[in-house]
């Protein structure tokens, strides 16, 4: 018996899947979709770090009693053969990063209204006390990372600057000098780093489900702004100024939207160029790789260096 089988059995020991297939996974957790006659289908999630597992389930429950956001529902999380595991039910729906820029302009702007309405209410719903790498306390509450807001700025600052590959050297000086943290900042709030359509589900072009709540951070509420807007509005490179709009509206109608500035425009572009394993990010769709991708991240960079970008 696999693992996952194993997690299977003790989750719903009653029922057999009929498959079990394997979708694209993220950089840490090996995920399987396990599809049953009847009822309702669920994911598997293991990794080799429970106290992240469980920080995510903690998550997950938290978001689905305190807000609108729609997440998949948790079934369970635990331990098996040293591994952690989370369960939850699959959702119906198509992968919103492969169908974003087929949708019509009015369509998209909707979704991007919805994703501004998301980072409100997760800003609304989780206020901390303390910036950093959020963890669960001993009585099993979402704790912040006991940093200050300038510090865990600076921190992720200089792990973004560090990930960057030699593609872009001649910009580190500029960036370096544009990234410091600002003299003021807001009491931290959720920072859900990866909020973006690759996250998320469509179903007849409204968004149904938000996935991958790994971890999460809290921050200066104007960082997760600057982050998902950038990979919401800008990434696909169509429709900026609507789409941007569109998402400030639905932030607004929630919560007053924080000014940004442009150190937090930065780092959140170069946060997004490169992944966990230092790859060069893939961004439009269809997807742009190599030096091509690395020339769009570049644009970027640049804009908000000479203050070209849109705002």
């Amino acid at each position: 018996m696999t693992d996952v089988e194993a997690v299977l059995h003790r989750v719903a020991p009653d029922r057999s899947p009929e498959s079990l297939a394997r979708p694209r996974q993220g950089n840490y957790k090996e995920t399987v979709v396990a599809r049953y006659a009847e009822g309702r289908d669920l994911v598997v999630q293991l990794s080799d770090d429970p106290a992240a597992t469980r920080v995510e389930a903690a998550l997950l429950d938290a978001i689905d009693e305190r807000t609108t956001v729609p997440v998949p529902t948790l079934v369970a999380h635990g331990r098996l053969a040293g591994r952690a595991y989370l369960v939850t039910e699959r959702v119906d729906g198509e992968d919103l990063h492969e169908r974003f820029v087929g949708l019509g302009p009015e369509r998209r702007q909707d979704i991007a209204r919805r994703f501004g309405e998301v980072l409100a209410e997760l800003h609304e719903a989780f206020p901390f006390e303390t910036a950093g790498p959020v963890s669960v306390d001993e009585r099993g509450a979402l704790d912040g990372g006991g940093q200050s807001v300038a510090a865990e700025f600076k921190a992720y600052a200089e792990s973004a600057l560090t990930a960057l590959p030699e593609a872009f050297d001649d910009l580190r000086p500029a960036l370096a000098a544009a990234v410091d943290p600002p003299p003021a900042s807001r009491p931290p709030r959720l920072f859900p780093w990866d909020l973006r359509p690759g996250n998320a589900l469509v179903a007849d072009g409204r968004l149904v489900a938000v996935l991958d709540w790994g971890a999460p951070r809290a921050t200066d509420p104007a960082l997760s702004v600057a982050k998902t807007e950038h990979l919401v509005c800008r990434w696909y490179g169509t429709d900026t100024a609507p789409l941007l709009s569109a998402f400030r509206a639905g932030y607004d109608a929630v919560r007053p939207l924080p000014e940004v500035p442009v150190a937090y425009r930065l780092v959140a572009v170069t946060a997004s160029a490169v992944d966990a394993q230092g790859v060069v990010t893939r961004p439009h769709y269809p997807e742009r790789s190599g030096a091509d991708a690395a020339a769009i991240h570049r644009d970027w960079l640049t804009e908000w260096l000479d203050g070209d970008a849109i705002e």
